[in-house]
């Protein structure tokens, strides 16, 4: 057993983050949109994958314990097994990812492994409690784990659960009148797993009113778990990427609305439409609005962390510098995000901490040491500390890159290269960006942007910028202007 776990899953703590498109997601001027996680192949072409499901790495001590729901384990036996396996793909998954089910990538770290994977060869999936009891196990059929599979080995558990809750409520139902007293209690005990089962608790707090009982809260509605409902919103969704891709954002728009309206409860096209509004677009108060939903909604962690993510990248701008980091700080707690670990870097070198930058810059690389936009960020950073040459390599060996022209011009800036710079950010303004909302708040944030410092007064530069939004405050001192302050739009 032990040499099964050596040899299958040692490798997770530096090979996940490198190839799951989740945590790819390209930022620091270049990226956002695509629902929070673009930057990654799988999000290109014409069949884009759109449910990725939050997989999460073993905890670490100072996590919080999960204590209710169970926990879905996933013991991957290879690197070429995580990138290309079918369970990075699903909405069923995401689905129950926001509904106490924790999707949990699993090595030999974890310390009831042993107990859980048992005699088995890897790959396996284990459905757990939170105590660390087996519910149910899924072995690898020709050393492949299927989705669909999976799918039905937490779906059958979730029925399995919610006939129990069925027998409660027929129950509470038939001792109303005799034993109010009971059925209150069975009620309750419905009302519950308003986690797991929304639904049934959403049953079961009608009831309870229906009895008086007074304060015990609402419940959110349940998502649709059909698979023609699940066909149409992946169709609708995917359609979507495609026409978002191809900057058609108000066919993109329309598409994400149409998958919203199949099933209001389900976050994903929320969280789309709220980076289409954010990114592309521009228009913060719908993201904000659409931001804030997801967060009031049963939503999963991935959903959850885009959201904190894009309310701290706007409050930030707003001029909330202190309540927009916590937001990012949330962000990457709530589910890592190479998008946030970019932004918290920018914020931290931007307060004169390079520590803390430098510490933000690396975790972002760490998730992709190949993404480019990963690489063409840190390289900002690197010709700020004077390494100008190595950082030039890598703005003309990305040169082509168009969203991340922001930053490709911020390298040419810092290396003196006057021209090019200014060739390439009003590339950034006038060929990436394609709303006027948009370039305002990009144009403000070029001009406090200490990159820029050598283009400051320069009239062309001036010119470049003057739809500026004047909603940044400009620098005034050494500890503004220190480092970059540019984040991704």
């Amino acid at each position: 057993m032990k040499t099964v776990l050596a040899r299958g899953v040692a490798f997770l703590l530096v090979v996940v983050f490198v190839c799951s498109p989740v945590w790819a997601t390209c930022g620091g001027g270049g990226g956002g949109g695509g629902g929070g996680t673009s930057g990654s192949g799988s999000n290109t072409g014409p069949n884009p994958v759109v449910y990725h499901v939050p997989w999460k790495m073993p905890p670490a001590e100072t996590d919080k314990a999960i204590t209710e729901g169970l926990i879905l384990y996933w013991f991957p036996a290879s690197k070429e097994e995580v990138m290309k396996s079918s369970l990075r793909e699903s909405r069923d998954l995401s689905l129950y990812a926001g509904q106490c089910v924790t999707m949990q990538l699993a090595d030999n770290r974890l310390a009831n492994a042993e107990k859980l994977v048992g005699g088995s060869t890897l790959p396996v999936a284990v459905l757990a409690t939170p105590d660390g009891n087996t519910v149910s196990k899924l072995e690898n059929t020709g050393g492949k784990l299927k989705v669909t599979d999976v799918e039905k080995l937490v779906g059958s558990e979730v029925k399995k659960r919610e006939a129990s809750l069925d027998e409660k409520l027929k129950d509470a139902k038939a001792k109303a009148a005799a034993d109010k007293a009971a059925a209150v209690e069975l009620y309750k005990a419905v009302a519950a797993e308003k986690c797991m089962f929304p639904k049934k608790a959403k049953a079961a707090v009608g009831e309870l009113k229906k009895l008086g009982e007074q304060n015990i809260g609402s419940v959110q509605a349940a998502p649709n778990f059909d698979p023609k409902v699940t066909a149409s919103i992946v169709k609708a969704m995917k359609r979507g990427l495609v026409a978002e891709n191809n900057a058609q954002y108000l066919a993109a728009e329309k598409l994400y609305l149409q998958a919203r309206t199949i099933d209001p409860a389900d976050p994903a096209p929320l969280r789309y439409l709220a980076e289409l509004h954010r990114h592309h677009i521009g228009d913060w108060e719908k993201a904000k609005m659409e931001f804030h939903q997801i967060l009031d909604m049963p939503a999963d962690p991935l959903s959850r962390a885009v959201a904190l993510h894009g309310l701290g990248k706007i409050t930030i701008h707003e001029g909330e510098f202190k309540k927009g980091l916590g937001l990012m700080e949330q962000s990457v707690a709530e589910f890592p995000l190479a998008l946030a670990y970019r932004n918290l870097a920018v914020y931290w070198n931007s307060e004169g901490d390079l520590v803390q930058g430098n510490t933000y810059t690396e975790k972002a690389l760490a998730m992709d040491p190949q993404d480019p936009y990963n690489l063409v960020f840190a390289a900002v950073f690197m010709a700020a500390s004077g390494k100008k040459e190595e950082a030039l390599k890598v703005a003309m060996a990305n040169i082509d890159l168009l969203p991340a022209s922001y930053n490709l011009a911020a390298i040419f800036a810092q290396n003196g290269q006057r021209g090019r710079a200014l060739s390439i950010l009003k590339r950034h303004f006038y060929e990436y960006e394609r709303y006027q909302a948009v370039r305002e708040k990009e144009m403000m944030e070029a001009r406090v942007d200490a990159v820029f410092d050598s283009l400051r007064h320069d009239p062309d530069f001036m010119a470049l910028t003057r739809f500026a939004d004047g909603k940044l405050p400009m620098p005034m001192s050494p500890k503004q202007v220190a480092a970059p302050m540019r984040m991704d739009n």
